[in-house]
């Protein structure tokens, strides 16, 4: 069967003229993220209110861009919601190399500068109310990083991949080993110089061998320690990249089967970049927040 897969990076360098066409600079602060010497690019949507307010960390895509993640940014700072995003080590402007280990530790430097008494008090950020979430790339590292620490209660996925399933297909499907190893040399070249560490490009995961995967990339495998949190799954029913029948409602069915109590799924009529349904996104994005930090502690 011819594979249809497209990763995320296939359309970044659109998306990134699309977003700052219509991102305004009044409510945006460029920040720097220190994950121990290695320096994160990132910007801060900051909402408007009294009182400390709820923040969302939001992960790009692969590689992202150096604005918003799918206008999300600008419409939570819009609903009373601080949100911030940042480019991955070894992408963009960001300093260091790229992995999955280092894509992790990049998310826990997010979440160590949004928690900095002196950002709290700058930003007035209620840091009992911080969700993680993104998409496409950054719904599996959202996802695998929830899954790997308790402490984080609530995540979102938006066409978030599924890395099990991603190298499960690279590993007996070769017209998609191709494609991706394609892509990826393209990568480390201009315009996007993405920075690879030794070991983290598909083909070198792979020859490792998956079973030296950590299993939080492998949604299914994780499920039963995502089980026990909010979790909301959206995805697009014309979504050739990261389809409904192959990783998404799989990773559903295996959230079911752990017992999973707290999952949303929904799924809109668009694609992969949901051009068409950004609005109804972003509102239902929002309105699963609002139901999350509405609940009264267990």
């Amino acid at each position: 069967m011819k594979s249809t897969f497209k990763p995320c990076w296939l359309l970044s360098l659109a998306l990134s003229v699309i977003a700052a066409s219509v991102v305004g600079a009044a409510d945006l602060l460029e920040i720097d993220i220190d994950r121990g010497g290695v320096v994160l690019k990132g910007k801060f949507y900051a909402a408007e209110g009294t009182g400390a307010l709820p923040a969302v960390i939001l992960l790009h895509g692969f590689p992202g861009n150096e604005t918003d993640v799918m206008g999300l940014g600008r419409k939570l700072s819009e609903a009373g919601i601080h949100a911030l995003a940042f480019n991955y080590s070894g992408t963009h402007r960001s300093q260091g190399e790229m992995s999955f280990e280092h894509a992790q530790r990049d998310i826990r430097a997010a979440f160590d500068f949004i928690r900095r008494p002196e950002n709290v008090e700058k930003f007035g950020i209620d840091t009992a109310r911080i969700i993680l979430g993104g998409w496409c790339f950054g719904g599996n590292m959202a996802l695998a990083y929830a899954a790997g620490h308790v402490e984080v209660a609530a995540v979102f996925s938006i066409a978030g991949n599924d890395h099990g399933e991603f190298f499960r297909e690279y590993a007996r499907n070769p017209e998609f080993q191709k494609m991706v190893d394609d892509g990826f040399a393209a990568m480390t070249a201009p315009p996007t110089n993405v920075r690879f560490a030794r070991g983290a490009l598909p083909k070198e995961i792979v020859a490792s061998g998956l079973d030296k995967l950590d299993p939080i990339f492998d949604l299914r495998a994780s499920a039963p320690r995502l089980a026990p949190k909010d979790i909301l799954l959206i995805a697009g029913w014309n979504d050739r990249q990261v389809t409904v029948e192959q990783y998404i409602l799989p990773f559903y069915r295996a959230l079911e089967q752990a017992k999973a109590g707290k999952v949303r799924i929904m799924a809109f009529q668009d694609d992969h970049y949901f051009k068409n349904s950004r609005e109804e996104l972003a509102r239902a994005v929002i309105d699963w927040l609002r139901t999350v930090w509405d609940k009264k502690p267990e």
